[in-house]
């Protein structure tokens, strides 16, 4: 392609409200490629509605348990409908009506499709939009055995995507969210502006999303108590760290006390939730605790004055007004001597211990979030954190959603079975972002090759005035494209510096410069987007010098996968 016939309009600043620096560059510049590897995996492409019935969601229930992100809309005829934010009531719907026997299992249906999710609060350009496109596949077996073969082939193929775009990423073990089912992988892009915190441990291949990393007990077994219970004046001091400083201490010796609530037929019941106090809640793994798994909240304030006698910040487990449930993590269960609030204002106590002084937990749970340098669940060392970008996500669905609409088929015996299912999405515009996040400079985005919009531009130099240069361009730009190169050919007659700074903003890995006086020479200059300077090249072998080495990136990526 010609610049001339390229539509670009780049900025020289970003907005004011892009914040990441992805959100920033494609501002700037500007574009989407996509590479799939569905069709190598056995997948069948096919395309999902946009906009889909309601009747569906609401036979999985999901119709009233997906929250505010999921937009309902209704017809001229007031019959409800969503606009899509995934597509597992569908694509069930189209399995249990098109497969009935055992002999057309196992089967993946797959489509890329815009989906909308109602963000409360879209931010970060494509990193977090109400509207996006994704690739989403769903897989259909006979049996538990056959889906887990069909969730390792679309691990594989999408560890292979990441590692052909040229992305640096973690699988990580992740919980399964509203999708549902019993095991998830995410596929995280490694950068510094990553939402999502990944657990992994340097010295094996244990790697997790912190909602999911399992926090092992910090002290190993409860120590004999070796102080007396004492109440101790701390006003205005309502943080553990205050607390600890107040008294002393180390923060490892404070509990820091946590009050939710959930609902039943009675009215609300009240819990009391125990960290150390170097420690956070852990919300997704307090969700799974047995009682708190239907659903809980943070308490009100007045909840709490009623239970505990008094407001936040001096809440502890001992002489509560009224009965509350007690759940301690792991590393409070085996706390002695620890220090926790009194239940009245300006006081805390010091020298508390389980049994002695009050009574042993009724739940003790893995409630809280690892830390840099907690022990690695797999006993292969310490565990490590870094920011991450979900750019896909594997799900092992099990029956929930085939059960709950009736998607069965029928076996050797003539006899109906359950489907067992797989899910699996990749955010083809998150990965765009996600990409640009992890590859860029001061000068713009740098593209891996397999999704730059261009793999090479040519600058001729005083394109208007020199014939030679006009020759020598154009000839490297045929040359170029049948040698199936995607090149663009920067025939604007711009000045040397404005085609350098936008080519290098929209982030086209490989340039060509060409001017009168290296061509008087025989030269032309090569340079990568990474490289600091140019390189002289004999004009009579700049075609294969570009095409080895854009045959050499080639070759490292296929190598990867």
């Amino acid at each position: 392609m010609r610049a001339s016939q390229f539509f670009i309009a780049t900025l020289k600043e970003a907005p004011a409200d892009a914040e990441v620096a992805s959100h920033k560059l494609m501002t700037r510049a500007g574009m989407i490629r996509k590479l799939d590897e569905m069709n190598r995996a056995g997948a069948i492409e096919l395309l999902m509605p946009l906009i889909q019935p309601a009747e569906l969601w609401q036979e999985t229930g999901r119709w009233d348990k997906m929250g505010p992100e999921m937009l309902r809309i209704k017809d001229r005829h007031d019959r409800d409908f969503i606009i899509q934010p995934t597509s597992e009531e569908v694509v069930t719907d189209i399995a249990r009506g098109e497969i009935h026997s055992y002999r057309q299992l196992p089967k993946n249906f797959y489509h890329i499709q815009t989906k909308f999710r109602d963000e409360r609060r879209p931010r970060f350009g494509l990193m977090r939009g109400r509207e996006f496109t994704m690739k989403d596949a769903y897989s259909f077996d006979r049996d538990e055995a056959a889906a887990e073969k069909s969730y390792q082939v679309m691990y594989a193929a999408y560890v292979k995507i990441f590692e052909r775009l040229g992305l640096t990423f973690r699988a990580v073990r992740a919980d399964t969210g509203a999708i549902g089912g019993s095991l998830s992988h995410e596929f995280q892009v490694i950068a510094d502006t990553g939402e999502d915190m990944l657990v992994y441990c340097p010295d094996s291949d244990y790697a997790a999303n912190i909602e999911l990393a399992e926090a092992l007990p910090l002290v190993a077994a409860r120590a004999t108590p070796a102080e007396a219970m004492q109440k101790v004046a701390t006003p205005d001091t309502i943080r553990c760290a205050d607390v600890a400083k107040l008294l002393g201490l180390p923060l490892e010796r404070t509990v820091k006390s946590i009050v939710l609530a959930t609902e039943t037929p009675l009215g609300a019941e009240v819990w009391l939730v125990l960290v150390r106090g170097d420690h956070e809640l852990n919300e997704v793994k307090v969700g799974k605790v047995p009682g708190l798994d239907g659903g809980f909240r943070f308490a009100s304030e007045q909840e709490i004055i009623a239970h505990f006698g008094c407001p936040p910040g001096f809440l502890g487990p001992l002489s509560t007004k009224k009965p509350v449930r007690v759940v301690a993590d792991r590393t409070v269960a085996n706390m002695s001597d620890f220090v926790s609030g009194a239940n009245e204002i300006g006081c805390h106590i010091r020298g508390i211990n389980w049994s002695r002084d009050l009574p042993e937990p009724e739940l003790i749970a893995d409630i809280r979030n690892v830390v840099e340098g907690d022990p690695s669940p797999d006993g292969k060392g310490r565990l490590a954190i870094q920011r991450g970008i979900e750019v896909g996500h594997v799900f092992f669905l099990g029956t929930k959603y085939s059960e709950a609409m009736n998607c069965t088929y029928l076996d050797e015996t003539g006899k109906p079975r359950t489907m067992v299912m797989g899910c699996y999405g990749i955010g083809v515009t998150r990965l765009v972002g996600a990409a640009i996040e992890q590859n860029h400079d001061e000068r713009g985005i740098i593209w891996p090759d397999t999704i730059a919009p261009f793999t090479l531009a040519i600058c001729p130099i005083g394109w208007g005035k020199s014939d030679a240069v006009r020759a020598a361009a154009t000839t490297l730009y045929d040359e170029l494209s049948i040698a199936g190169i995607d090149v663009i050919l920067d025939d604007r007659d711009e000045r040397p510096g404005v085609m350098f700074a936008e080519w290098e903003l929209i982030g086209v890995p490989h340039r060509v410069t060409i001017g009168d006086r290296g061509l008087k020479e025989g030269m032309v200059e090569y340079q990568h987007r990474r490289d600091k300077e140019a390189t002289k090249v004999p004009l009579a072998v700049i075609a294969a010098h570009v095409a080895a080495h854009v045959a050499a990136l080639a070759r490292q990526k296929a190598a990867c996968g």
